[in-house]
């Protein structure tokens, strides 16, 4: 069965969508077949592989609300191995059409079993908000990867983030872990940035990433071109960092297995 894992900040601009792009791009480089589901209804990361969000006829929406088969509805993407699950516009709506469903908590969860066995990783960009869609996404995962970019306020909101993770745990999915936390838009000239990692990893000892993602031009204008940094700019301080990133998550899962 494959692993599921959602990237999720309420707070926007941290690096959470470039994180699941590219993540999912070094996951499928490095030998794992993956799948990208785009939770988002911005659908950066549909656009950020190249997919035309403007004119899809159908993605993730459809699977929600109109009971087609997600296998029906996932893209191939510019790297071998790698698939998405795209957001369309119609997924805008979702947040009010949830309210009115049974179980409404657990839809994408259904949803992702339908598929899990043909994946070794599912990656879940949620949108940059803790309503029902990211509720959804932290139900459906086995871990959460929470993207904290390297600036002043980098521990604002973090409390209150893992604060709804444990209420997810209690609650509604009592296996749900924290995978752990990703440093993200990391200047190395800026001694505030090194501040702000050692004191998160004084936080959270055992929980942070060793990959720290550099703040570089080309991760910032890889999307634009509807590529991963793999695919745009392969010698990138950002695509090394991604790299280290994969690995350092295969290896826990080979571990935890």
């Amino acid at each position: 069965m494959g692993k599921i894992i959602s990237l999720i900040n309420q707070k926007g601009g941290v690096g959470k969508t470039t994180t699941a792009i590219n993540l999912a791009s070094y996951l499928a480089d490095q030998g794992q077949k993956v799948l990208l589901v785009d939770l988002d209804p911005q659908a950066n990361a549909s656009s950020g592989l190249g997919v035309d969000v403007q004119n899809i006829e159908k993605g993730l929406y459809h699977a929600l609300f109109m009971n087609e088969h997600p296998s029906d509805l996932v893209l191939a993407t510019g790297s071998e191995g790698l698939q998405i699950l795209p957001a369309s516009q119609d997924l805008a709506g979702a947040t009010v059409e949830l309210t009115e469903i049974e179980n409404r908590e657990f839809k994408l969860q259904e949803i992702l079993e339908m598929v899990r066995s043909n994946y070794d990783f599912i990656i879940i960009d949620s949108p940059p908000s803790l309503g029902l869609l990211t509720i959804n996404g932290l139900v459906a995962a086995d871990e959460v990867i929470i993207p904290v970019q390297t600036e002043y306020f980098a521990l604002e909101g973090l409390g209150q983030l893992l604060n709804t993770i444990d209420l997810v745990q209690q609650n509604l999915q009592p296996n749900l872990d924290l995978g752990g936390i990703l440093m993200t838009m990391y200047d190395k000239r800026n001694r505030l940035a090194k501040q702000v990692v050692k004191e998160v990893r004084k936080h959270f000892p055992d929980k942070v990433f060793k990959a720290v993602i550099p703040r570089t031009v080309k991760l910032a204008e890889a999307p634009s071109f509807g590529k991963s940094i793999l695919n745009f700019d392969t010698f990138n301080a950002g695509a090394r960092a991604y790299r280290q990133l994969a690995g350092e998550v295969i290896n826990k899962y080979k571990i935890n297995n």
